[in-house]
């Protein structure tokens, strides 16, 4: 059945919920699927009260309501006993938070998805499934790498969960649900839905037709009007390989001074981290930047890719970062690293380059390669550019969402 075709009079009340305040894949994804929505669903968000305006800010136009919980979650992973051990008591109390808050909001006739990592969060999505349908999605692969016994401790959770008639998952990309081979019985391999990660193309073509003075943005953000640009844009954390890119920096700068790096983030370091960039030594030739200095809206985010003449993401664990499939869709040559999902969008030699993770004397060879190469900088660009509009339109991912919210409630 086409979802275009479903009856559009009866009301699907859809809940998304997630205990965190950052910004990242998730909630784009979230945000996708409320665009390409039919006028019937209507969306209630549940997040922590101190998550920044500008982020409501881009689920605002949609009408959305906004319930707020008052525990936030730090969902970066931790160092040492003690810290790892205060997370898991801070993750159980915002989970204790977040049942009590959605068991007042009466989930039996109303879809939940929540950003919630089920081998984890197993109790919470255990009881959550009792009181009506619940769906997750699964951004990141479980680590190659599991103690055994972990391993057996986790797939008895997934399977669980996964024999309850009203839990339904999701991945964002083939190598999340690669992964879960291991742990998940054949029985219920048919409940692992692919609904890839994925860009808006008219937001896209919107941002590609669109007359930029890029000169005029570079010198508002004080980057060079005449140097090489390399572009990152994500959270500056070390999962997404901030050292390994200043690193790169630091080499590529010794020699070669016509190149100038960016950092787009939507948090600033704390002082400790601000001192480790100064030890790198990069001077004038590094700008981090605050994405809301930038715009608060998609349009001007998108646009200020357009400074860069290369973009990279030399992340150390990732599923498919949206950034990536941004950058290439708005036509940049893109280097990443070869891990997980993201050689499923840059396939190396032909839509991207691919480095190894961790390697800076790699990604600054691929950097210096297209920096003096014209011809393969084109050639990516536009190749990167057709394959990410082709095979990861949002369109087509919420289409599958929409689908399968409607359909477990049926009757």
């Amino acid at each position: 059945m086409n979802f275009q075709e479903l009856k559009k009079d009866a009301v699907i009340d859809v809940i998304l919920c997630w205990n965190y305040t950052s910004w990242g894949g998730a909630q784009i994804y979230f945000l996708s699927i409320i665009k390409n929505s039919p006028a019937n669903f209507r969306y209630t968000i549940v997040l922590p009260i101190q998550t920044k305006q500008d982020i409501l800010d881009f689920f605002e136009p949609y009408g959305v309501n906004f319930v707020f919980l008052d525990i936030n979650f730090q969902n970066e992973p931790k160092q040492g006993i003690r810290e790892k051990v205060k997370r898991q008591m801070q993750r159980t109390f915002s989970e204790y938070e977040v049942y009590g808050k959605l068991k007042n909001m009466s989930l039996e006739k109303k879809v939940l998805h929540i950003e919630s990592a089920p081998w984890q969060s197993w109790i919470l999505l255990f009881f959550l499934s009792k009181m009506g349908n619940v769906f997750v999605t699964m951004h990141n692969a479980l680590p190659p790498e599991v103690p055994k016994w972990r391993k057996k401790i986790w797939s008895k959770r997934l399977n669980l969960l996964l024999s309850r008639k009203k839990f339904h998952f999701f991945a964002a990309n083939q190598n999340a649900i690669d992964s879960l081979k291991d742990y998940v019985s054949e029985v219920f391999q048919n409940k692992l839905i692919l609904t890839r990660a994925t860009i808006n193309p008219a937001e896209i073509e919107g941002v590609n037709n669109k007359k930029i003075d890029i000169c005029e943005i570079k010198k508002k953000h004080s980057i060079p009007v005449d140097k090489f640009i390399v572009l990152c844009v994500g959270q500056f954390i070390d999962r997404k390989g901030r050292w390994i890119y200043l690193e790169t920096a630091k080499q590529i700068l010794r020699t070669n001074k016509e190149l100038f790096f960016v950092w787009l983030t939507p948090q600033l370091p704390d002082q400790n981290d601000l001192k480790k960039i100064e030890s790198f030594e990069l001077g004038d030739s590094f700008r981090l930047i605050k994405s809301e200095n930038v715009g608060k809206t998609r349009d001007e985010i998108l646009s200020f890719f357009k400074v860069a003449d290369v973009f990279t993401l030399p992340s150390l664990w990732e599923g498919l970062p949206i950034a990536i499939l941004e950058a290439m869709a708005l036509g940049l040559p893109t280097v990443s690293t070869n891990l997980n999902a993201i050689p499923e969008a840059v396939i190396d030699g032909e839509t991207g380059i691919l480095v190894e993770t961790g390697n800076a004397e790699q990604l600054k060879t691929a950097i210096l390669r297209l920096y003096e190469n014209e011809a393969l900088r084109k050639k990516l660009a536009e190749t990167g550019k057709s394959f990410v509009l082709d095979k990861f339109d949002e369109r087509k991912m919420a289409e599958i969402v929409l689908e399968n919210y409607e359909k477990c409630l049926l009757p």
